[in-house]
Formats: C-alpha cells, sequence, structure tokens
C-alpha cells in the first residue's frame, strides 16, 4: 500500500469514528467564520460551487443561499451521510452530496465557478496535486477560497503544532504557514487576492477528545513541560483540561491565474 492510499484509509477511519463531532462542531459551524468565507468566495446566483472535504456540510450549507447549485465532496461517507441528514432538516435543496478524493477530482475541467476547501487541506496527502486538480475544474475565471489550520512564520511554533496536530489526529500531514501557501497556490496557477491569518483561543480538550489515551497523555506531557517563554508563544492559561491555547488559521482567496 503507498503512502496516499494509506493516508486515506486513515482519513476515512478516523473521520468516521468522528463524523457526528463535526455535526455539532462549534468551531467547523463557527457563524464568524462562515461569514468571513461567504464575503471571500464572492458568491453569484448562477454559480455552480464546489466545497472539497465537505465534512459535515458546514460550509456548502452557507454557500448554498448564494449560487445555483453546490456539490459537496468529501473521501468519508459516513461524514456525508451526518451532512444528508442535516441538510434535510434545514431544508437546503440545492446542494449534491458525493464520494470523492481532492486530490482526483470526478469532474470535468472548467466545471465550477467557484471552489471552497475548509479546514482540510493539511490532510491532503499531495497538496500540490489537490491544487492542480482545484485549477483544472474550475473555469478560467473561478475563484478559490481555503481556510485551513495554518501556523504564524515562527520555526518552534510550527514545528510544536505539528507535533500536538499528528497526536490528536493521525491523518494530519502538514499546516502550511501563510508564506507557504502563497507560494503553493501560485505554483499550481493561482493568483492570491488575500491571506487572511487569524487566531482561535481554543481548551486543550480540542485536541485531546476522542483520540488514543496515550496520545491524550502524550500531549499533556508535552504542555506541561514548556518553559514560561513556550507557554507564553502559545497563550497557553489554566490548567488541566481546562488549559486554553492559540490555535492559528488562515484564509485565502485566490482567483485563476
Amino acid at each position: 500500500m503507498n503512502d496516499a492510499r494509506g493516508n486515506q484509509d486513515q482519513v476515512r477511519r478516523i473521520f468516521s469514528e468522528r463524523a457526528d463531532v463535526y455535526t455539532i462542531s462549534a468551531a467547523h459551524r463557527d457563524p464568524q467564520v462562515l461569514s468571513w468565507l461567504v464575503d471571500c468566495a464572492q458568491p453569484q446566483a448562477n454559480w455552480r460551487a464546489l466545497d472539497i472535504a465537505t465534512g459535515t456540510g458546514h460550509t456548502a450549507f452557507a454557500l448554498s443561499p448564494h449560487v445555483r447549485e453546490i456539490v459537496a465532496l468529501d473521501l468519508t461517507p459516513a461524514m456525508l451521510d451526518e451532512a444528508r441528514g442535516l441538510a434535510a432538516k434545514r431544508g437546503i435543496t440545492n446542494v449534491r452530496f458525493i464520494v470523492g478524493d481532492a486530490q482526483e477530482l470526478p469532474f470535468d475541467d472548467g466545471s465550477f465557478e467557484l471552489i471552497t476547501c475548509r479546514r482540510a487541506p493539511h490532510h491532503f496527502n499531495d497538496l500540490p496535486r489537490a491544487l492542480r486538480e482545484m485549477r483544472r475544474v474550475l473555469v478560467p475565471s473561478g475563484r478559490l477560497v481555503i481556510d485551513d489550520r495554518s501556523v504564524p512564520e515562527d520555526d518552534w511554533i510550527d514545528a510544536i503544532m505539528h507535533e500536538l496536530d499528528t497526536l490528536h489526529d493521525r491523518s494530519h500531514v502538514r499546516q502550511y504557514r501563510p508564506s507557504a501557501w502563497r507560494r503553493l497556490l501560485e505554483a499550481a496557477g493561482f493568483e492570491v487576492e488575500s491571506a487572511r491569518p487569524y487566531v482561535k483561543h481554543r481548551p486543550i480538550r480540542s485536541l485531546t477528545d476522542r483520540v488514543d489515551p496515550k496520545d491524550g497523555a502524550k500531549i499533556h506531557e508535552i504542555l506541561g513541560r514548556l518553559s514560561t517563554e513556550e507557554k507564553a508563544k502559545l497563550n497557553l492559561i489554566g490548567t488541566g483540561e481546562e488549559r486554553y491555547s492559540n490555535h492559528w488559521y488562515v484564509m485565502i482567496a485566490a482567483k485563476c491565474g
């Protein structure tokens, strides 16, 4: 089994186990961030949109009133089952759900005016390939909005957040700094219009809930040995499960170059 296939299997397993969590996840249904995303997307009523790695559909649902149709694609059938249930409860009828891989999109060239991808690229085994696929299926004037975990331009924070995120989720591959995102997007044929880093101060249990107990213990061990200066870098406050720390993100709007 190659690394890509192995990671896909791990993604399906982990997100099948956690699908119900993403339905009610405050982070994934955050109205402030979803509002930012819709603003960045600049959706038009006649557009056909694609939400890649839709999870339980929160991004697709936020966009659905603003476009003609949105295709919600995810690698994990259990996540799409949750999304279908949410769509039915909300009476949303212009979202179509498809199982598929971001790195091999099952669509013709130029099929969409808009693509969104939220809180998922850090799981992609081959992000450059996924971005090339996004460029391929967009129309020449198409737009792309990415919202994902990120890190500031700081080597220590980059390294420790990568370690913590890997322990939280073994399908995690890499979170990217804003500067790295710009290089990746330009290499794939996009022109970056804006890159908005932002920070959320989140409880440590967001890293330790539903993880292997050994991995959860390792997270606490890592945080417990931090120096005062290192704690300040993470804005780590509180004690035990009631501790909070910074989580970094970036929202990027780009168009086909």
